[in-house]
């Protein structure tokens, strides 16, 4: 699932059919807010860029509902609590559910204080997705994982999004602890670089988000087709993590007999 900055620039959304085309399974959607306290450097670089430009939610939804007929793909937002309390929360996912938007993500909203944007998105057929960080204590992550919808989203890092080098040790353990307790699928995301940390990432969760790396390209001037190359060789290396991974439970299964 790549993460695309709505309005990041004026092609914004030739960006988004070329990560589609290119083999996305979903694709998240950033609405651009001018306190972005969990994202870093370079998605808040795309954010300013945006809003420097005046792009507002209503303006991006607009847009959004031009194009639905095109998305073929699930499309989530991401985006901060005052955008989504500003009109209300009802309002606010009835809108997302207007422009095509299928997901929702607030990555501020303490779970404690949930239950209206919950009841909201329920409503109105938007899936809001919850976060757990690798300090997320047991009792909090088997509430979030009962009261999430569409897929939990695994922090790999204690920190801001942005490029690293490699994956972090914690991914691991964090998805493992999920996975413990939860039935939906378990995406990894936050610092999520480069083919080989999208594989590591792909061995050990259900799916993998990518955000820092590809808006870094975007600010960089690259074109929506040499965004979609990116995305389709992270596609390709997760594809092959999972060919790996299969390859490797069929041989344990033949060698135990267990066929569960």
């Amino acid at each position: 699932m790549p993460y695309l900055t709505a309005g990041v620039t004026e092609n914004w959304l030739e960006y988004l059919f070329a990560m589609q085309d290119a083999g996305a399974d979903a694709i998240e959607i950033g609405l651009p807010f001018s306190d972005p306290m969990l994202d870093g450097a370079t998605v808040q670089q795309s954010s300013d860029r945006a809003l420097a430009r005046g792009v507002t939610v209503a303006g991006i939804l607009r847009e959004l509902h031009t194009v639905r007929h095109r998305v073929r793909v699930p499309l989530i937002a991401f985006t901060y609590s005052n955008l989504v309390f500003r009109p209300g929360p009802t309002v606010f996912c009835r809108q997302l559910a207007e422009a095509g938007l299928r997901g929702l993500i607030v990555p501020d909203l303490p779970l404690d204080e949930a239950g209206e944007v919950e009841a909201a998105a329920a409503a109105a057929g938007i899936d809001l997705t919850l976060l757990v960080a690798p300090v997320t204590p047991d009792d909090r992550l088997a509430e979030i994982a009962a009261r999430s919808r569409g897929y939990i989203y695994a922090i790999s890092h204690m920190g801001t999004t942005g490029e690293r080098d490699s994956l972090a040790a914690s991914a691991a353990t964090v998805v493992a602890r999920i996975k413990r307790v939860a039935r939906l699928p378990v995406l990894v995301g936050f610092g999520i670089s480069g083919v080989e940390q999208v594989a590591a990432a792909g061995r050990v969760g259900d799916g993998v988000v990518v955000g820092s790396a590809l808006m870094r390209r975007v600010l960089d001037g690259a074109t929506p087709q040499q965004l979609g190359a990116e995305v389709a060789a992270l596609r390709g290396a997760l594809d092959a993590s999972d060919e790996e991974a299969s390859a490797d439970r069929t041989a344990y299964a033949e060698v135990s007999g267990d066929r569960r």
